[in-house]
């Protein structure tokens, strides 16, 4: 008995040692797995991963987390700036006690590999914010998870939701953010009866959301934004009594709010714009813990609820482009720290709610395009965290609470196109230091323009036209050294121009016209070398026009119709400045014939009458003599010559030409018509071909043939096209289209005639027959973007990031002035890099614009447009619309920007079938930190943070829904604010 109970100790010794051996043979294993893993993150210039030393415990290692029994249950290091490719999965899996792995917010690239499925014990998977790529592996193993965050990656393929339906302990699903294979909506998620957050925004979803949704009742934030999703929001959502957060934005739901909505009384945050939502808003005055209501770009109609105004939480409202009528509630504002109210392009009335700002958290109040009167709440004088005020297009009257001129962080004031009146400003526009936009045309205004605005110095925009200032312009506001644009014009003002203007070295556009400006054009003025338009027409302006002004780069110079004397200097009298010297009577020039000959006297007397009325009657007698004798001339060779060859352009039978010029010509048509030759061919496109031709006078011009689309004559040169068109007459019915299709040539290339802009390439005429149409524009030396880019010449390597920068800069400008500059906006259609034109200095110039409106395809009556865009420019929204908006225009700039920060093309085979640049851009970028791989190796080192901001800029530009993308007045604003030492842009992609 004795031996035996000895023989049981031996045992338990022996047992008690093998436990201990085992254990130490963990810990052993779990610090050399740790200490493996720590090779994986060399590349990280982090510190984090120091105290990862074998010469400790692996328990104390930073983001290690251990069990009493000192196995490691938890790797958490998110947010440590680590940078690893091809995790490997295979070794953190052979740490069993795994519980939780978190590794979010991280640099962390490669595939996440099957061996995942051997962390079986794993509760919470967090991958997220980084650049994991490939397909998601099966998860079915994994039973114990509760969460799973894998969002904002670049994951493709189809995710496996089937492997997530035994994952019944799953309370946190999010895989939203990433650039998955289109599919439906998954079934199996309905069968996750515990998740409590379900994030699948932005992960290519489609179809409806299945009835079911409504069994989640634990859900507690539901996110399906920006998908593909249709149809009526289910019924049973209603059923989501916890319910926090619901996002359903940028996608095409449509009808009405369920019934019962109004029963989701805990959600805080409320998102559906831009889908084509009706009906009222009743369903949600019940929701009173509403704090952000987000409704915009929808279809509801009728008034918004009279309980808004009691909500106690909310801060942001934003309802705009619906069709809401009837008053804002009248408390808004007054209990909630609100902060963002725009109702925007509604048909809202009744007067602005008086306590918007009562509790001073106000910082955007945009109501615009409404039908609201009153005058404006007195107490937003005294909103200073107010950032944007525009009320412009409204039936607002009465007098501006001065305090509103001088907040201190107030950056846009839009007033515009009201009935306001009272003095313009106040002294207190000195403390406005962050005001850059001030626009109040178009009102009733008075009063003199203080000095004190010099003190706003941060102004870029002033427009204070069609108002009742008068008074003289302060010299102080020489002092606005920021100022791009100023309009005056329609006023009262008077006095002279202040030699003081000279300073404001940023301005582009003056406009003083029709007022009552007095004295002589400054000589300063020509100093301003951007100003690129001046109209000082309608006025009382007298003297001599300053020979200075002819080394300003002006698209557009108006002095009509004043009192100007002396000479036009040369350099002026030019095609562009046509129509600008009129209803002067005392100017004189040599060049320009509407306008008698200087002479050293300048006297008017009866010979010199008499020797002008001889000239012009003996020029109109040779006239008329050569024109004759041109008939007889051309009708014998018509009778004698039929069977010449028509591809020589100097013996055509002429048709009947019709000029539209819309500036002055120093040609005529035939000089153009003759130029048109093989030899001077120099582009071509789907609409026509292009050609240098060189006048005469030695005058460079680019001349467009626009193709007919109906035409058998595609396969002809364009010389032959234009020979044959006298020859070849067409039937009735198709001389009656052409003579309807012609007409709206004429209308569309008039409107187009008008457009005047440093940043556009100019259009001096049309000619058009019955079967031909010309196009005349100035010519650019260095080409296009595309050949500097793409091309054979200098290349990319010769376009250095600067370059590169203000050519995209004026490109820009260029298109913002045909979106938001015209009476009415002009659609490019065609925006690409062989469209941006470079002049002698390499300053961008947008050409072709609104041509893919001209050309249309004339085979039927009911004709339609072809086609808007080139391929790898085209706005995904064009495949299902056939729409062209200001955004699609956007988009196209996005891909330029594209090619000037990658240096790529829009189409290359490497991008895979069907896809392009922006596809390429997307699935390797999904923030700053692998930027510098798509970047183009030819750019400067020095540079390449400042491409990566422009690349931020490209894609939100080319965003996949058109809400989302800027304005080119925003593009704008953000290429300026994207030079050396200034802000980076944030952006997330997808998000």
């Amino acid at each position: 008995m004795h031996l035996l109970i000895r023989f049981d100790h031996v045992l338990l010794f022996f047992f008690l040692c093998f436990v201990q051996f085992r254990f130490l043979t963990a810990q052993s294993d779990e610090l050399h797995i740790l200490l493996r893993l720590k090779i994986s993150f060399q590349s990280s210039s982090t510190d984090v991963l120091d105290s990862w030393s074998s010469s400790q415990s692996h328990c104390n290692f930073t983001g290690i987390v251990c069990d009493s029994n000192q196995s490691v249950i938890a790797i958490e290091l998110d947010h440590q700036g680590l940078v690893g490719k091809s995790l490997p999965f295979d070794l953190i899996c052979q740490i069993q006690s795994l519980q939780r792995l978190k590794l979010s917010f991280n640099s962390l690239h490669g595939p996440v590999t099957e061996h995942i499925q051997y962390c079986t014990k794993l509760q919470l998977l967090d991958l997220a914010k980084n650049s994991f790529s490939g397909q998601v592996p099966d998860l079915s193993s994994l039973t114990e998870l509760q969460s799973i965050h894998l969002d904002g990656n670049g994951f493709t393929g189809v995710f496996p939701f089937k492997s997530l339906e035994n994952l019944t302990s799953l309370s946190v699903l999010s895989v939203g953010d990433n650039p998955f294979e289109p599919t439906l909506f998954p079934s199996e998620v309905l069968k996750l009866r515990n998740l409590y957050w379900l994030y699948l925004s932005n992960c290519s979803l489609g179809g409806r959301i299945p009835m079911g949704i409504g069994s989640l009742t634990g859900l507690g934030n539901l996110e399906l934004a920006d998908n593909a999703l249709f149809g009526e929001i289910p019924s049973d959502i209603v059923k989501l009594k916890n319910l926090w957060q619901l996002e359903l934005y940028d996608n095409d739901f449509s009808g009405k709010l369920p019934i019962g909505f109004g029963n989701l009384t805990n959600l805080s945050s409320f998102d559906a714009s831009n889908n084509s939502l009706g009906g009222d808003l009743s369903e949600l005055k019940s929701l009173t813990r509403l704090s952000v209501l987000q409704l915009f770009e929808n279809r509801f109609s009728g008034e918004i609820p009279e309980e808004f105004g009691e909500f106690k939480n909310l801060t942001v409202l934003s309802l705009y482009t619906n069709d809401l009528t009837g008053p804002l509630p009248r408390k808004l504002g007054f209990w909630s720290n609100f902060s963002l109210i725009d109702v925007s392009e509604n048909r809202l009335s009744g007067s602005i709610p008086p306590d918007l700002c009562k509790n001073g958290k106000m910082t955007r109040v945009l109501l615009i395009q409404n039908q609201f009167t009153g005058e404006i709440p007195p107490n937003l004088a005294n909103c200073s965290s107010l950032t944007r005020l525009r009320l412009s297009n409204n039936s607002l009257s009465g007098l501006v609470p001065s305090g509103i001129w001088g907040l201190p962080n107030l950056n846009f004031i839009d007033l515009a196109m009201n009935r306001f009146q009272g003095s313009i400003l106040s002294p207190d526009i000195a403390n406005a230091k962050s005001l850059a936009q001030l626009r109040l045309q178009s009102n009733r205004f008075s009063g003199e323009i203080p000095p004190e605005i010099s003190k706003a110095t941060s102004l870029n925009l002033i427009d204070m036209s069609f108002n009742f200032i008068s008074g003289e312009i302060p010299p102080q506001i020489g002092e606005l050294k920021q100022l791009d644009s100023l309009y005056l014009q329609s006023n009262n003002i008077s006095g002279a121009i202040p030699d003081s203007l000279s300073s404001c070295s940023s301005l582009t556009v003056l406009d003083l016209s029709k007022n009552s400006i007095t004295g002589e054009i400054p000589n300063s003025l020509s100093s301003l070398s951007a100003l690129n338009s001046l109209n000082l027409s309608t006025n009382q302006i007298s003297g001599q026009i300053p020979d200075s002004l002819s080394s300003l780069r002006l698209s557009l110079l108006n002095l009509s119709n004043n009192q100007l004397s002396g000479p036009i200097p040369d350099s002026l009298s030019t095609a562009a400045n046509f129509g600008g010297f009129a209803m002067n009577p005392n100017l004189c020039s040599s060049t320009n014939p509407n306008f008698p000959p200087c002479s050293s006297s300048r006297s008017t007397t009866k010979s010199t009458h008499f020797r002008a009325l001889l000239f012009s009657l003996l020029s109109f007698a040779i006239v008329v003599l050569f024109s004759s004798l041109y008939y007889i001339f051309i009708k014998n060779k018509n009778n004698n010559n039929n069977n010449n060859s028509i591809n020589n352009i100097q013996t055509l039978n002429p048709p009947i030409w019709d000029v539209k010029s819309f500036r002055r010509l120093a040609f005529s048509e035939r000089e153009i018509i003759n130029s048109i030759k093989d030899e001077n061919l120099i582009g071509h496109g789907g609409s026509g071909n292009v050609y240098r031709v060189v006048l005469s006078n030695g005058t460079e011009l680019a001349v467009k043939h626009i193709w007919k689309s109906n035409s058998n004559n595609n396969s002809k040169t364009t010389s032959a096209m234009l020979s044959s068109s006298s020859n070849e007459q067409p039937p009735p019915l198709a001389r009656r289209r052409w003579k309807t299709r012609r007409s709206e040539f004429e209308a569309e290339v008039g409107a187009l005639s008008t457009i005047s802009h440093v940043n556009v390439v100019k259009l001096y005429c049309s000619i058009s027959s019955e079967e031909s149409s010309l196009l005349v524009y100035e010519y650019m030396r260095n080409g296009s973007l595309w050949d500097r880019l793409h091309g054979e010449g200098e290349g990319k390597g010769g376009l250095a990031w600067e370059k590169r920068f203000e050519i995209a800069l004026g490109a820009a400008k260029g298109l913002e002035y045909l979106h938001h500059g015209c009476d009415r906006p002009v659609l490019h259609r065609d925006v690409k890099s062989s469209n941006i034109l470079l002049d002698e200095g390499f300053k961008a110039r947008i050409a072709d614009f609104g041509l893919a409106k001209i050309v249309r395809s004339d085979g039927l009556p009911d004709s339609t447009l072809v086609v808007a865009g080139t391929l790898g420019y085209i706005a995904p929204e064009y495949a299902y619309t056939l729409k062209v908006t200001e955004k699609s225009d956007v988009y196209s700039y996005g891909v330029v920007l594209m090619e000037l920060v990658t240096g790529r093309r829009p189409i290359e085979p490497e991008y895979g079938e069907a896809m392009d640049l922006v596809y390429w851009v997307y699935s390797r970028m999904a923030r700053k930190d692998n930027v510098d791989e798509i970047v183009d190796s030819t750019i400067s080192e020095c540079r390449r943070e400042d491409a990566a901001k422009v690349l931020r800029i490209a894609i939100l530009c080319s965003a996949r829904v058109p809400a989302l993308r800027p304005s080119m007045r925003t593009v704008v604003q953000m290429l300026e604010e994207a030079e050396p030492c200034r802000s980076v842009i944030n952006v997330t992609i997808g998000g």
